[in-house]
């Protein structure tokens, strides 16, 4: 295969065959594509836009190339969103994590630093005192000690280092924004999925079908965010044994009232942590506790089989209410 022939594909518009597409991502990832190549190729699929079998392409040779988990057995979930809806809200999936590990769910989080975000989800676990350097030997341990591990992506991806400059000096979205979520390398059977771009939440959901999960909701909240919110009617595409159902939640059926997107809206890094610490320990506003809870109650729903929806956020308000997050950063 020559890059030439992808590249010539691409800025006609044209979707990757399958086989084309694993090679080419293969050669990105471990770095036998040119800058210059590289470059386009990732330009070439935003401009035509990217098709949920590219990016499952893109997921497996990422993988491949990962420093996997091993080792692990049983239900584990990961709450993580694509980021870059550019909201400067509070950590919501970081507090529905430590909550359900507080539960006793095994919580594998996948996160990075800040990027585009007043305070990453590795940036507030740092600063709850949290380890941010678990190695892949160590996750089983973490679990069954707290039911918590924090896998820092750049950890367990070296093959990123190929691509990073290139990212960099492009300047603006690739598809590299949205693998995050996609790239656990302790390969969650269960995921809650936040997508910040409306447009891609089906394809997304797709490519989980396709690489494993067992249960997963891909979700687009109301007011742009990649997390459910309570401002309004949200997008879902519920992912089950390989089927998708697409759906839509307005939190108002389910006991949840409306708020504004700006009481979820933190200034800095250490009002993002003091909001974290006050949601879990079942105080804070209660625009952020409700956020919490609809996040929390999904992947309730997605653990339990015998939950209804509306059971699932009852039981996370009662979570939520009683502090249960609160207990792994007091141990």
């Amino acid at each position: 295969m020559h890059m030439a022939e992808v590249l010539e594909l691409l800025a006609f518009h044209k979707d990757l065959p399958q086989e084309m597409a694993e090679e080419s991502f293969r050669r990105l990832m471990d770095g036998s594509m040119t800058p210059a190549q590289a470059g386009s190729f990732l330009m070439g699929l935003k401009t035509k836009g990217e098709t949920s079998l590219e990016l499952t392409a893109a997921v497996r040779a990422a993988l491949e190339q990962a420093r996997l988990v091993p080792g692990l057995t049983g239900k584990r979930i990961d709450t993580c969103g694509t980021g870059g809806d550019g909201q400067c809200s509070f950590n919501c999936s970081t507090a529905v994590a430590l909550t359900l590990a507080g539960m006793g769910y095994d919580v594998v989080k996948h996160g990075n630093r800040s990027v585009s975000s007043t305070c990453g989800s590795a940036d507030a676990l740092e600063a709850l005192g949290l380890s941010l350097t678990t190695e892949p030997d160590a996750v089983a341990g973490e679990l069954a000690e707290r039911h918590f591990a924090f896998l820092f992506a750049p950890g367990y991806h070296p093959a990123f280092k190929h691509v990073m400059p290139v990212r960099k000096e492009i300047g603006c979205r690739t598809l590299f924004n949205l693998l995050g979520p996609l790239l656990n390398p302790a390969r969650p059977t269960h995921q809650l999925l936040g997508v910040a771009m409306p447009e891609f939440v089906l394809r997304m959901a797709t490519v989980l079908a396709n690489t494993g999960v067992t249960r997963a909701a891909v979700v687009h909240g109301a007011g742009g965010f990649d997390e459910l919110t309570p401002f309004g009617v949200n997008d879902i595409v519920q992912v089950r044994d390989g089927w998708l159902r697409e759906e839509r939640l307005d939190p108002r059926d389910l006991g949840f009232a409306l708020h504004a997107p700006e009481a979820v809206a933190v200034r800095g890094r250490e009002e993002a942590v003091d909001a974290l610490r006050e949601v879990l320990a079942g105080r804070g506003p209660i625009a952020m506790r409700e956020m919490t809870a609809l996040n929390l109650g999904m992947c309730l729903f997605l653990l339990e089989d015998d939950y209804t929806l509306s059971e699932a956020m009852d039981t996370a308000r009662e979570a939520l209410a009683s502090g249960a997050g609160e207990t792994l950063i007091n141990a």
